[in-house]
C-alpha cells in the first residue's frame, strides 16, 4: 500500500472548516475528530459514564446527552478538569480514528487526512504523519471572525484565543501552510494546489497505526486458530 496520514489543525476561528469543505469536495478521506469526540460520549457509552461519575449529572442536557457548554466553562477555567477529561476521551477518540483509518487503508486511498483541533498541542500524533498541515490567517482576522462567529467582545475572543497555542507557534511544526487570511477563492487555490502536491506524490509512507494493527490483528486471528486447532 501506499497510503499515508495527513494531520490537519488551525486555531478557533481560522477557517479549519472552509478548507475541509473543499478537501471533502475533492473526494478526500477526512477523520474528523471532532465529530468523533461527539460521538464516543453519547450516553450509554462508556466515556459517558465516566464523565457522569466525576463531572455530576448537572452537565447532562433533558435528553441525557453531555451539555457541551456547560461542561467547556467547567473545563476552561480548570485545567485539571480539562486533563481529566481528556483522559477519558482520549483512549475513546484514538480507537475510533484508527477504525476509521483501517477502512480507508482497505478501500486504497493515496492519503487520509485526520483533522485534529489540538494537534500541535498534544504532538503526540503528530509522529505518525507523514506531512502536518495548518490552517492560519492572521491574527486581527482570527479575532474579528471569532467576534463576528460568536457575539464575543473584544476581551472575550482575545481570552479564547489565548487559551491555544499562537498560531504563529504552530506555523513552525506544520510542514504546510494555507493562509486563510485572505477571501474563500484564494483558500480554495491553496487547497488544490495542496490536493495535487499530495495525490501525486513519490515520496509515500506505510500508515503506520493501520499497520501495527492490522498485524497485530492478524497475529491474535493466528493465535486463536491455532489455539482452536490444538485444542
Amino acid at each position: 500500500s501506499t497510503m499515508f496520514l495527513v494531520g490537519l489543525s488551525g486555531g478557533i476561528a481560522s477557517g479549519k472548516s472552509t478548507v475541509v469543505a473543499v478537501l471533502r469536495e475533492l473526494g478526500c478521506a477526512v477523520i474528523d475528530a471532532d465529530v468523533i469526540a461527539r460521538e464516543v460520549v453519547q450516553p450509554n457509552s462508556k466515556a459517558h459514564q465516566q464523565i457522569l461519575q466525576h463531572f455530576g449529572t448537572e452537565i447532562l442536557l433533558e435528553n441525557g446527552e453531555i451539555n457541551r457548554e456547560a461542561l467547556g466553562n467547567i473545563i476552561f477555567s480548570q485545567p485539571e478538569k480539562r486533563r481529566l477529561l481528556n483522559s477519558i476521551t482520549h483512549p475513546e477518540i484514538l480507537k475510533e480514528m484508527l477504525k476509521q483509518v483501517l477502512k480507508y487503508f482497505v478501500l486504497g486511498y493515496r492519503y487520509v487526512i485526520l483533522d485534529i483541533p489540538l494537534l500541535f498541542e498534544t504532538r503526540g500524533l503528530t509522529k505518525f504523519m507523514k506531512y502536518t498541515v495548518l490552517v492560519y490567517c492572521d491574527p486581527p482576522a482570527q479575532r474579528a471572525r471569532l467576534m463576528r462567529r460568536s457575539g464575543l467582545g473584544a476581551a472575550e475572543a482575545e481570552a479564547r484565543i489565548s487559551s491555544q497555542l499562537p498560531l504563529d507557534e504552530k506555523r513552525k511544526w506544520a510542514t504546510h501552510v494555507i493562509d486563510n487570511s485572505g477571501d474563500r477563492e484564494s483558500t480554495r487555490r491553496q487547497v488544490l494546489r495542496l490536493h495535487a502536491r499530495l495525490k501525486d506524490s513519490l515520496d509515500f509512507l506505510w500508515a503506520r497505526l493501520a499497520v501495527g494493527t492490522v498485524v497485530a490483528g492478524l497475529g491474535g486471528l493466528a493465535f486463536l486458530l491455532l489455539r482452536h486447532f490444538i485444542s
